[in-house]
């Protein structure tokens, strides 16, 4: 790392040896066009998304003791775009899971969604109104194991129904976590996700609110969610990067349908874990 002083935000030496395998065989198959490695060392490229990661800056605030916004960003919409992102993070996911003396894949999972106000310069195609919480902005989809730990996630217009979103998360589900037979869900999914899921072998459960319970009170199961790291509020787009004008489509690119801030933000959760 040079002879910089160290960033709270930093990999530790364990965490880097982590990831450094999947990192390094990135690099190799992608050389530039004269054949050299680059002039970034790839764990620096790292800490500076973690920093952004953990402090919410603006990419072009990063600190000048570490690499460049522009090689920064590249490397974050490279590795999220191509499923490096996400790669990594199933890797943590998997190690956190073994350590905890469970299988690598989970067999249920918990679906939830949370809205966070979108920044006052986003797109107004890539916002929306929550008619239940009379606010707008982006709604986050996520579907977790019983650890907390994500399995998939989608991010919408606020507007977007969480049947939708829920319909969407399952069929991410099957793909990335085969072994899923069960699923726990709020009482804002409706019919039509647990008719989704039973097509694709999934039992669904609505789990209900204690009878009067006031406030907010965690649910039975779905606890877990709760605990899952939230959206940063006010998500901003970064700089060049914006959204599919279609704030209700599902199927879109994957940097698009599957947010690498969540992603990113789990990744450095786990990592934290483990060191």
């Amino acid at each position: 790392m040079g002879e910089r002083r160290a960033y709270s935000s930093d990999l530790s030496d364990e965490a880097w040896e982590l990831i450094r395998p999947v990192i390094t065989a990135w690099k190799s198959r992608h050389l530039s066009v004269s054949g050299h490695q680059g002039r970034y060392e790839m764990r620096e490229i790292l800490n500076a998304i973690l920093y952004q990661a953990r402090t919410g800056c603006q990419w072009r605030y990063l600190p000048h003791d570490l690499p460049p916004p522009s090689a920064v960003y590249y490397y974050f919409g490279t590795w999220r775009d191509d499923g490096t992102a996400e790669t990594v993070h199933d890797l943590l996911r998997w190690q956190v899971r073994e350590s905890r003396k469970r299988h690598e894949d989970p067999t249920a999972v918990v679906l939830g969604t949370q809205m966070v106000r979108a920044s006052t310069n986003a797109p107004k195609e890539t916002t929306g109104l929550d008619l239940g919480k009379k606010s707008p902005g982006r709604k986050r989809g996520i579907a977790t194991d019983v650890l907390g730990l994500i399995i998939a996630a989608v991010v919408v217009a606020a507007s977007v129904h969480d049947n939708t979103i829920g319909i969407s998360l399952l069929d991410k589900v099957v793909h990335a976590a085969p072994m899923v037979t069960k699923a726990w869900v709020d009482a804002g999914f409706k019919n039509a996700v647990l008719e989704h899921g039973a097509a694709l072998g999934i039992d669904v459960e609505i789990v209900q609110r204690e009878p009067g319970a006031r406030g907010f009170t965690p649910e039975p199961k779905r606890w877990v969610d709760h605990a899952t790291p939230p959206p940063r509020p006010r998500l901003r787009d970064p700089p060049g990067q914006l959204r599919s004008r279609d704030p209700h489509r599902l199927d879109r690119q994957p940097n698009q349908a599957h947010n690498g801030r969540d992603h990113t933000n789990l990744a450095r959760y786990v990592l934290g874990y483990q060191g």
